[in-house]
């Protein structure tokens, strides 16, 4: 239970302060133990911060695809339009997106390698099911266009969006969000007209 307790606390901690702010003995004390005690659970500050990186890898991963499966009676425009406003609202709703969105993009120096193998994973994992998700939908794509490309098209308009979330002001977001999505959705849809 302890141990549960702290990487809930630890990653709440690393969401808002990132690794170099997070404390062990704010953590310890949130918990109800010594510092001491997290060392029978954990190597070190850089196993919790390692750890919970995984386990929030692992996290978004599930969330992503549970989101996906649980909107398989809607139409692709609606899954992804809906997946879009979703994912970007979970950012300020949800500790576990604001760490690894935190730490994909801010990682610790000494940490870079380990969370960009966890930051590759997650990619590829979304390349996976969203690719399956056109497949699945490909009547409703263009001729020209792959599932493979309008997968990777929808990606990196996600991490344009991403970016401008963590970096810019909601105002733009909004702007980028809606002029984008038009642009993308025309570009893959046999659909005629604008939304």
């Amino acid at each position: 239970m302890t141990y549960d307790q702290l990487k809930q606390t630890a990653l709440v901690q690393f969401a808002h302060l990132g690794y170099e702010g997070a404390s062990l003995s704010v953590i310890a004390n949130e918990v109800g133990i010594k510092k001491q005690s997290i060392y029978t659970h954990f190597k070190s500050k850089d196993d919790l911060y390692i750890q919970t990186f995984h386990d929030a890898t692992d996290c978004e991963i599930d969330f992503v695809k549970q989101f996906i499966e649980n909107q398989q009676s809607y139409e692709l425009k609606d899954i992804l339009f809906r997946f879009l406003t979703e994912y970007l609202e979970r950012f300020e709703q949800n500790n576990n997106m604001k760490f690894f969105m935190r730490t994909s993009f801010y990682p610790p120096v000494k940490h870079e390698e380990v969370i960009k193998v966890g930051s590759n994973k997650f990619v590829d994992r979304l390349e996976s099911l969203f690719t399956a998700l056109f497949e699945k939908n490909s009547d409703t794509l263009r001729a020209d266009v792959t599932p493979e490309a309008a997968a990777l098209s929808f990606l990196t308009m996600l991490d344009g969006l991403l970016v401008e979330l963590i970096y810019g002001i909601p105002e733009r977001l909004q702007k980028r969000s809606k002029q984008s999505w038009s642009v993308f959705w025309r570009g893959i849809s046999c659909e005629s007209g604008e939304l």
